[in-house]
């Protein structure tokens, strides 16, 4: 039966709400696909506004890999503002996608990308303005699939009441072969209806149905146990890893938001995965192995890219891009297809330890010369070591010398406050390090208009990392050690006026905490939070922290559990954990040891790299049938020497 699109009731709202362009739809490389001709037709939501969602590069990708498939539709869909949301509800217009304007609940499959656990609410809103019940218990033959990935899914348990089914790792596979699940289901005429749907998915090793496993729990509030409640349904479920991902050239025609968005470029991503160990990083844990594009693949899809879109800027995208084992190829070639050009190139995610100044000079060819950012994460070196971030003063000092001999003027460095075992002293090295930092700047360049600014977020430990037991630090002392090297800063009359200091308050990140480390009971304050108005809870002026707070008074309340329990205790080994059941590869027992050995502070001993040193056994390669996939071998590998001046 053929859908009709909910845009002439649409349009006569958007006089009336702030940004309406958002919700138009038209962009350049979008796709309206016949529905009559589809098989199978997915909605693909990224829950926050579209400003955020529209350059997601995962978002990007499924859309134009489901669309190449011939009898299959995709479509965009994002968060509406509050102001639309409550005139969507006076028209009784419910929730639609961008491109065709067509209504969620008639789509196959409602898939959602959750990057961020502060999205969740946007999923009840979603849900609701469109007419599928919230619980995916109350839900029939006739609505669609409620579908979830990204990266907070390796713990899903917050909302796993609210979605039918989940998917963990890479999405290009695992959404084909979702599809051809899916089709032939309908081919065969639904037997077994919704049920018999989902327990195919399930049976595959590969998808997550929250509804098929009970958890039980101990009186003292502990899970005693996650176990299936259906014949045929695996205990565990196994993550998606793509290998070779020169097969996977996308996106090939990126989206062009007609509408201001967060990043306006075209983004390759030239590797998946990191091996470096940090112990805080919940995205270098599950993204193993390390599986890199080749030179030339990424060349191309610049090529490519760019002519289809238009973009003036290209961002070489990983979660730590100077370790590619090609970037100097890389590097240089765009620089050289691109010179004399409005083409701007970028390496967003750069270590201290990678950075060179040669590289980035080729990136700057074309004159773009904006500051540079680093990320030590920790204040002492102290700090470094139990987070395994294996960066030493000298190299940063280094490296920023360099940066601001070579005609840099702005360098901004990234910390994390609370993380474990952390003191005072840790924190107030930020400001030591930061005034060094503008005392070797003046000194190299005999300039005073070196700006130093210091950026930092409260640690949340999140799943799937030597850091998933630890005791997350309070709110009060985050904040305090916060307020203390903001002093520390305004008193130093030498080099204060020349660093910049930002920082989020500790409270958002308690919620943070609850809803990454959080079990099926969390699902309840989540609904309550979300009744009571909270929306984009991601966004300053939207969060309220009593609103999250009385929430959980209320949901838990004939629990022996409240938001402390979630977050500042500490677990025990044997503690079973609410994701223990979905399988990121990493060996639990290696996971624990990594974490006892970060807590020996100067003694805690060192993870290597294993793309250039031997395995460490953390159980991702054998237990997932994966191989590192890298274009240079260790032994030849380009060594990236810095400048220094």
């Amino acid at each position: 039966m053929t859908v009709e699109s909910l845009f002439p009731r649409l349009e006569p709202l958007l006089a009336q709400v702030s940004k309406p362009i958002q919700y138009v739809g038209g962009e350049l490389n979008s796709v309206v696909k016949d529905w009559d001709a589809a098989r199978v037709r997915w909605a693909l939501m990224y829950p926050d506004a579209y400003e955020v969602g529209v350059p997601n590069q995962g978002v990007q990708i499924l859309y134009e890999v489901l669309n190449e498939q011939e009898d299959v539709l995709a479509e965009r869909a994002y968060a509406v503002w509050p102001d639309m949301e409550k005139l969507m509800r006076e028209h009784g217009v419910p929730q639609f996608t961008v491109d065709g304007h067509r209504p969620l609940a008639a789509f196959d499959v409602f898939g959602v990308s959750f990057p961020s656990e502060m999205g969740y609410t946007n999923l009840l809103t979603a849900l609701d303005l469109a007419g599928i019940p919230l619980h995916a218990e109350d839900r029939t033959d006739e609505h669609p699939v409620v579908l979830a990935g990204g990266h907070t899914m390796f713990n899903p348990e917050p909302v796993a009441d609210f979605l039918d089914a989940v998917v963990l790792g890479d999405g290009e596979e695992i959404a084909l072969a979702v599809t051809a699940i899916v089709r032939e289901f309908k081919e065969e005429g639904e037997p077994g209806g919704r049920d018999g749907l989902l327990l195919r998915l399930a049976a595959t090793g590969g998808v997550y149905v929250p509804r098929f496993f009970d958890v039980a729990y101990h009186e003292d509030g502990r899970i005693a146990s996650c176990t299936p409640n259906r014949p045929g349904v695996p205990a565990v479920v196994q993550k998606h890893t793509v290998m070779n991902l020169d097969e996977w050239p996308y996106p090939k025609r990126p989206i062009v938001p007609t509408a201001e968005s967060v990043h306006e470029r075209y983004s390759v991503e030239i590797f998946r995965g990191c091996t470096r160990g940090c112990r805080f990083c919940q995205a270098g844990m599950i993204t193993r192995p390390v599986r890199e594009r080749s030179s030339g693949t990424v060349q191309r899809m610049v090529e490519e890219g760019v002519r289809n879109s238009g973009f003036q800027e290209v961002g070489l995208l990983s979660l730590s891009s100077a370790d590619h084992s090609e970037i100097k190829d890389i590097a240089k070639g765009l620089a050289d297809s691109y010179e004399g050009t409005n083409t701007g190139l970028s390496l967003p995610s750069t270590r201290v330890d990678a950075f060179n100044i040669d590289l980035a000079n080729e990136l700057t060819r074309n004159g773009r010369r904006s500051g540079l950012t680093f990320a030590p994460e920790g204040g002492s070196e102290r700090m470094r070591r139990v987070i395994n971030k294996m960066v030493t003063e000298a190299d940063l000092i280094r490296t920023v010398t360099a940066a601001y001999a070579a005609g840099w003027r702005q360098v901004k460095l990234y910390f994390m406050c609370g993380l474990p075992t952390e003191q005072d002293e840790d924190v107030l090295a930020i400001a030591d390090l930061a005034a060094e930092v503008i005392r070797t700047g003046r000194e190299v360049t005999g300039r005073k208009d070196i700006r130093c600014t210091v950026s930092i977020g409260g640690f949340v430990p999140k799943p799937q990392t030597p850091f998933q037991w630890a005791g997350q630090t309070s709110y009060e002392v985050v904040d305090d050690r916060l307020r203390k090297l903001r002093d520390r800063l305004r008193q130093d009359r030498r080099y204060g006026r020349s660093i910049g200091l930002r920082y989020h308050e500790g409270r958002p990140s308690v919620i943070e905490g609850l809803l990454s480390r959080g079990d099926r009971r969390v699902g309840r304050v989540i609904e309550e939070v979300w009744r009571a108005g909270g929306r984009f809870d991601g966004w300053s002026e939207h969060f309220s922290f009593e609103r999250w707070t009385k929430a959980a008074e209320t949901a838990l309340a004939d629990h022996p559990v409240d938001v402390d329990w979630y977050t500042t205790r500490e677990r025990d080994e044997d503690e079973v954990l609410p994701w223990d059941h979905l399988d990121a590869g990493l060996d639990r027992s290696w996971l624990w040891q990594d974490w006892q050995d970060s807590l020996h502070g100067e003694e805690s001993l060192e993870v290597d790299d294993c793309r250039w040193n031997p395995c460490y056994d953390c159980g991702v390669c054998p237990s997932m049938g994966t191989e590192i996939q890298i274009n240079v071998p260790a032994e030849g590998r380009p060594m990236l020497p810095l400048t220094v001046v």
